[in-house]
């Protein structure tokens, strides 16, 4: 059993304290892979500009670079990846159902504009 001094307020040995603040230092190899990552894709995102990509090839790759690099900054930058899953899901999940509920109303809204115009057009 750990004495007075080598406890803390919570009853924690230092030992103990010690190991788990060790494991939460991240390598900076981490850090400089993800950067290398960020600065790819971005510089592919450049390139879809540079090449003159138009219509809907050049904004799917846009939005598809764009998520990828959203999603390794939410994991690595705001340590998604060493959170447990159910704060994971309590911060992710609220978002994305944001997202469901307007592409939703997108095609609702698309199908109302068309039924209007199919009215007005037809006399009402």
């Amino acid at each position: 059993m750990a004495t007075h001094t080598e406890q803390t307020g919570h009853g924690y040995s230092q030992t103990a304290i010690a190991a788990h603040a060790e494991s939460q230092q991240h390598p900076i190899r981490i850090y400089l892979i993800v950067w290398f990552w960020l600065f790819v894709l971005s510089a592919c995102s450049y390139l879809i500009d540079y090449i003159g990509l138009q219509g809907m090839l050049r904004w799917s790759l846009i939005i598809t670079f764009m998520l990828l690099k959203a999603g390794l900054i939410v994991a690595v930058f705001m340590h998604m990846v060493w959170e447990r899953l159910a704060l994971v899901y309590a911060i992710l999940l609220p978002p994305l159902a944001v997202l469901v509920f307007v592409i939703i109303m997108a095609i609702e809204s698309d199908y109302t504009a068309l039924t209007r115009m199919m009215s007005f057009v037809n006399g009402g």
